[in-house]
């Protein structure tokens, strides 16, 4: 098998509590052939030392650090710019890793000729304890599937940008889900590594734990991002509501 770079982009804001852990999931690692590219978005903490740090003692580890405040699409796109690899995945600074996602989601990748992956993955709570809670997620999604069920976890992604180009996140909540789109909407598909290989982490003041908030971004997506009428609107997120309280709550 080739060994090709995976750049990883971390946003990183206020992360101090998390993010030691984070870049140990990444450091941790089964396959080695990475370059953790850490932007921090001006954090009031101490994240931005910690990750100082962090770049002392592995050369792949790469950090930068935004001159304002502008918000996670916006250091995720910084990221994603200074990458050098052919596949670029996604990792927030509270999240984790299985120690063999990068190795086996690399394989899945390369034998299969996908450009665009992702995989299953488990809730966990401020703690890191399991909220005995897994995401499983189809087995292909295109881009009317993707509008009915935003199963697609941004921790678990790889996309290969040799093929697709250095995407740009818009800036529009939820960013991530509406890039996802934005690749779907051109015939391309998305496919699900079934296995378990993140966790994300429930935290309490996050953007996503307001779950009203998240609906309300996801209505302006459909609306304004995808220019879908308000008939279709209605469809669709009757269909994404009723995903939505599968994923959390049933």
């Amino acid at each position: 098998m080739n060994h090709p770079l995976v750049s990883i982009i971390t946003p990183s804001f206020n992360s101090s509590r998390f993010i030691e852990d984070t870049v140990s999931s990444v450091l941790n690692q089964t396959y080695p052939h990475f370059e953790l590219i850490i932007v921090d978005d001006c954090s009031k903490d101490n994240s931005w030392e910690m990750i100082t740090a962090f770049s002392k003692s592995d050369v792949r580890i790469k950090i930068y650090q935004l001159e304002k405040n502008s918000g996670a699409a916006a250091a995720r796109n910084y990221g994603i710019q200074a990458a050098n690899g052919k596949y670029l995945a996604f990792l927030d600074s509270d999240d984790l890793w299985d120690q063999h996602k990068l190795e086996v989601q690399v394989k899945f990748m390369e034998s299969n000729n996908y450009t665009f992956s992702f995989t299953n993955y488990n809730m966990i709570d401020e703690k890191g304890n399991t909220l005995n809670k897994t995401v499983t997620c189809p087995s292909v999604i295109d881009y009317n599937s993707l509008l009915k069920n935003t199963t697609i976890g941004c921790l678990t992604v790889m996309l290969n940008i040799e093929q697709l180009g250095k995407p740009v996140m818009p800036n529009l909540q939820p960013e991530d889900t509406a890039l996802w789109l934005k690749i779907l909407r051109n015939n391309n598909k998305a496919y699900c590594l079934q296995e378990v290989l993140a966790s994300y982490r429930i935290v309490g003041n996050s953007a996503s734990s307001n779950k009203l908030k998240v609906a309300k971004k996801m209505w302006i997506v459909y609306r304004k991002s995808e220019n879908i009428n308000r008939l279709k609107t209605s469809w669709y997120f009757v269909h994404y509501a009723w995903n939505a309280v599968k994923k959390h709550y049933l």
